[in-house]
């Protein structure tokens, strides 16, 4: 379970890093800049290793880029004042459907199975 908490602050600090490079406007502004890779730069190198110890990699990386994607489009649409379409909202559905189902279906990592890894 700790995995999944790992791999959802993971996703969440990678959302802020990537709304935070969107106000840098390309890296013209130094602050939104650096904080952008702060963000991630935790979010990457410390939350997703983390997460990968009990969840296997092609799970983990699944949920991490369709969550994502799924928050950042949010994150535009109720804070930067981007257009959605139907058919975006509805691909967005899929996608959450779809990582429900990675998370239903999967068994955690052992101990021995993440040890065969190290």
């Amino acid at each position: 379970m700790l995995g999944w908490i790992y791999l959802l602050l993971g996703i969440v600090l990678e959302t802020v890093a990537t709304t935070f490079i969107k106000l840098s406007e390309s890296f013209i502004y130094l602050w939104p800049s650096l904080w952008g890779f702060v963000f991630y730069g935790i979010s990457f190198f410390v939350m997703l290793p983390l997460a990968y110890r009990t969840i296997e990699a092609s799970v983990a990386y699944s949920v991490w880029a369709g969550l994502g994607a799924v928050l950042i489009t949010l994150v535009g649409v109720l804070f930067m004042h981007e257009s959605i379409t139907f058919l975006q909202w509805v691909g967005m559905a899929i996608v959450i459907i779809g990582v429900i189902s990675l998370k239903l279906n999967t068994t955690p990592l052992t101990e021995e199975k993440s040890q065969e890894y190290k």
